[in-house]
């Protein structure tokens, strides 16, 4: 077996890469859980609900998604010290980025009368515009815990101590399940609020996982505000300004990808009421398959982001080569479903009792979604990769050139040239997982050349070159 294969089977950086990858995967399989019992209720509790929940709900999260993303880059800047064995900047950097979390949940509250006046946009009847009104006024509230929930569990997640966010998670998610129900359906002794149950269920959720960080919070890291302002007023405004240039791009990033998914709802739409069902389901599918990667993504990122604070730019391909392995393996296993038995894995996502129709195109739908999921895991890891190397801005900027001025253009003219034509949905998807893969190809490019160089911007605006 030659040098080079016997590193790609290096079972130290498998069970590293298992290790800190697989509690991430539990984490965010829990919140698409509590995603899914809000939106079950929701849609049980009325009509109205059902409606003003699609729209409130897409708002909130593409706003929140900018301040929980740009906060995320803590998790890279806590790798990089931790990389160096510095335990106690790793704790300075985790306070730094709860204090820059402080600052966005200041804008995310300014901004409460703004969201809060965006449903009179929507052309919706007065009750549906107060109800999604009503979330939306609490959902910077929540908002604004997860945002300092996001500064928090990166820290935990930095230190590759990534069982801490799981368990927290966890118990935050249970909470919120049994607080959504009760404050939706005024059930276990709880007012029946309805839509505002809804956010005030999340709000409690979150509040429990906030607490539960604050318990798992090291001595030492409150000493990290103290020396953050001993530094002086210049210099820690400096400080944060270059931690909200880095990470902003990477929250932009997250904000767009949510909106490109919207745009793709709206565009099948235009094949038909058929096409716009079944895609709903086989999006639903979709959401479910790729959750997994994002946890491997996130545990590439902090492995990596170690790496370069320890100097070792050339770890960087091995430990990309080993999460693309597991993933490639995950995403072979579900495409086989897919492909064989598509009706089994779409009943749970709305498929029972649907019309024929919509049944028969969905499972023709799944049998392609696996090009999506092959190109995401390559996009995925490069995105990842480019923000522990402070290099956001770029996969920033690639996303709104690929995704807004080529991929959703393309398929508005797909879409308009095969109007009302349902058998094109499958079409539609594979040209959407093109533009991913072309995104994933970019992303790669860029960090091939950033290893080579041994960039890290995050501290630095140029190259710098590290002693290995």
């Amino acid at each position: 077996m030659s040098a080079t294969r016997a590193r790609l089977l290096d079972l130290d950086t498998v069970r590293e890469v298992v290790r800190v990858s697989v509690p991430l995967m539990f984490g965010m399989i829990g919140n698409l859980i509590l995603l899914l019992v809000d939106r079950i209720c929701l849609a049980r509790y009325s009509e109205d609900t059902l409606t003003a929940s699609g729209p409130a709900v897409f708002t909130a999260t593409t706003v929140i998604m900018v301040t929980t993303g740009a906060v995320g880059i803590t998790r890279s800047y806590v790798a990089q010290a931790h990389g160096r064995g510095e335990k106690r900047e790793a704790m300075d950097e985790g306070a730094n980025g709860f204090v820059l979390a402080l600052l966005l949940c200041a804008l995310l509250f300014a901004s409460t009368p703004l969201l809060m006046w965006v449903p009179t946009l929507s052309g919706q009847p007065a009750h549906i515009q107060e109800l999604e009104a009503q979330f939306l006024g609490l959902s910077t509230l929540y908002g604004a815990v997860m945002t300092l929930n996001m500064a928090l569990s990166s820290y935990f997640n930095g230190m590759g101590r990534t069982r801490v966010p799981m368990v927290v998670g966890i118990l935050g998610q249970m909470v919120g399940v049994v607080m959504t129900i009760g404050l939706v359906f005024g059930r276990f002794g709880l007012p029946e609020l309805g839509m505002r149950g809804s956010a005030l269920g999340t709000l409690s959720a979150v509040s429990v996982m906030f607490v539960g960080y604050a318990v798992y919070l090291p001595q030492g890291y409150a000493a990290g505000f103290g020396r953050l302002v001993r530094q002086g007023g210049r210099r820690a405004a400096g400080t944060l300004w270059l931690r909200l240039r880095r990470g902003a791009p990477a929250g932009g990033s997250l904000s767009l990808e949510e909106l490109g998914q919207t745009a793709f709802v709206w565009l099948a739409g235009v094949l038909g009421p058929v096409a716009l069902a079944a895609n709903n389901v086989a999006l639903a599918l979709n959401y479910a398959a790729v959750i997994p990667l994002i946890g491997l993504g996130m545990g590439c990122n902090i492995l990596c982001g170690k790496a370069v604070g320890a100097g070792a730019h050339r770890n960087i391909p091995h430990i990309m080569r080993v999460t693309l392995s597991i993933s490639g393996l995950y995403v072979a296993v579900v495409a086989l479903f897919q492909i064989v038995t598509p009706t089994l894995l779409l009943s749970p996502f709305g498929l029972d009792g649907a019309d024929s129709a919509v049944t028969a195109h969905a499972v023709a739908t799944s049998r392609v979604l696996w090009t999506y999921s092959f190109a995401f895991m390559f996009s995925m890891v490069g995105s990842a990769v480019l923000e522990c190397l402070g290099l956001a801005r770029f996969g920033f900027l690639a996303r709104v050139v690929l995704m807004w001025c080529l991929c959703v253009p393309t398929i508005i003219a797909f879409v308009l040239l095969n109007r009302d034509d349902a058998d094109m949905l499958p079409a539609m998807w594979v040209i959407f997982s093109a533009f991913e893969a072309a995104m994933a190809a970019v992303c790669l490019w860029r960090v091939r050349q950033a290893v080579a160089k041994e960039e890290n911007r995050l501290h630095h605006t140029e190259p710098v070159q590290q002693t290995i």
